[in-house]
């Protein structure tokens, strides 16, 4: 690999543009006028809204209208707790302790009680114990709006929504889903689901970053954040950045069919493999059960995770230790400590997570860089793995 050439592998973070989608947005900035407006380019502008509307509904499973346009995945989970539990009249918001921070600020952020629920070992949330404060929750006369992901930004473990929706919605209660990290991998059906309000981003699927969506419900329309001039039929203010949105729909409609062509879930499978052979005593979190195919998380033990991105991104390979929103800090995982990971091996862990354009040399390149940080076998280990790469 040269000094120039890099193996970008945190797709978590942000994929990169998916070609469809820069050309999407190229062919938005070539158009002059604001979606409101009536005249022939306003009405341009708008076909174009609608269009990527029509294809973001279709790879949610949503109808077109239940789609808002936000700023970011960030804003849509702050409109649907911050500002949906005062709207629908919750008296209490209920998190898992493995929520996206941007979920757990927007729930701090509402004002009222936040309860939380923990994780097992494996991070799968306790539903159990949600069960159990719902029909507290009915006694006391209680009202909550329970905020969870569907899959894990971390860890990439699937929650099993089914079974919370079932839960949430045979109550009186709400759900709201970030399902951030699972739009474009797995079906998620918004408009049949039990669930009221669902949260996804344009730049996790390879579209540009600085839009996202909330999808709602009817009975949810009154759930603003942003009141402004009437865009979005009234839930969302602010003029649309038709570039971006045309961007977004783009990468909705072309995502999942280049994702599967470089079938990134055996790279992440041979990945995790060759990973215990060079070093059996790596920790790989959330093995046991079921994860999305494209993310892994594990722990190289004795070796601090930000050594290890240092020296990797010397390299030229782009990992992360987990979550990319702590504003450029390398510090412990509250996920991982809420599985009940010990501090010494929370701070040793790494996330791989692979996308439309991972292919296996990327993996090769990444284990070679592995090897020689972890000095196993020396060059007969890195030679093992480029002969089996």
């Amino acid at each position: 690999m040269t000094r120039t050439e890099r193996t970008y592998l945190d797709h978590c973070a942000s994929a990169p543009l998916l070609p469809e989608a820069r050309a999407a947005v190229i062919a938005a900035l070539d158009l002059t006028g604001n979606a409101s407006s009536v005249h022939q380019n306003g009405r341009a502008a708008r076909a174009m809204i609608e269009m990527a509307r029509r294809k973001v509904a279709a790879a949610a499973g949503a109808e077109p209208r239940q789609v808002v346009f936000t700023s970011s995945a960030s804003e849509a989970i702050t409109q649907a707790i911050s500002a949906g539990a005062k709207v629908l009249g919750c008296t209490d918001i209920v998190v898992s302790a493995g929520e996206h921070k941007a979920v757990l600020r927007a729930a701090e952020a509402s004002g009222l009680p936040v309860l939380t629920v923990g994780l097992d070992g494996d991070g799968r949330i306790d539903v159990d114990a949600l069960r159990a404060m719902i029909d507290e929750a009915e006694t006391a006369g209680q009202t909550f709006l329970v905020a969870v992901h569907w899959v894990n930004n971390e860890t990439g473990v699937v929650q099993d929504i089914q079974r919370i929706a079932a839960l949430v919605g045979a109550s009186r209660h709400y759900l709201f889903v970030d399902a951030v990290q699972a739009f474009g991998k797995l079906p998620l059906e918004f408009a049949a689901s039990a669930a009221d309000m669902m949260a996804i981003s344009a730049h996790k699927i390879g579209g540009p970053q600085g839009v996202g969506a909330l999808m709602m419900k009817a009975h949810c329309d009154d759930v603003r954040l942003i009141p402004g001039g009437g865009q979005e039929v009234g839930r969302r203010g602010g003029t649309e950045p038709l570039s971006l949105i045309a961007g977004f729909g783009a990468a909705a409609e072309h995502f999942a069919v280049r994702l599967a062509a470089p079938d990134a879930r055996d790279l992440i499978e041979d990945f995790e493999a060759r990973l215990i052979e060079i070093c059996p005593d790596a920790i790989i979190f959330g093995a046991g059960v079921t994860r999305t195919g494209y993310v892994s998380n594990f722990a190289l033990p004795g070796h601090q995770h930000a050594t290890s991105l240092m020296q990797l991104d010397l390299k030229g390979v782009s990992i992360s230790s987990g979550s990319a929103c702590s504003s450029g800090k390398v510090g412990r995982s509250h996920v991982l400590d809420a599985m009940g990971v010990a501090q010494e091996l929370s701070e040793c862990a790494l996330r791989v997570s692979v996308g439309w354009n991972s292919t296996r040399a990327d993996i090769a390149r990444l284990l070679d860089a592995l090897s020689e940080i972890l000095n196993v076998n020396g060059a007969d280990a890195s030679n093992r793995i480029r002969a089996t790469a």
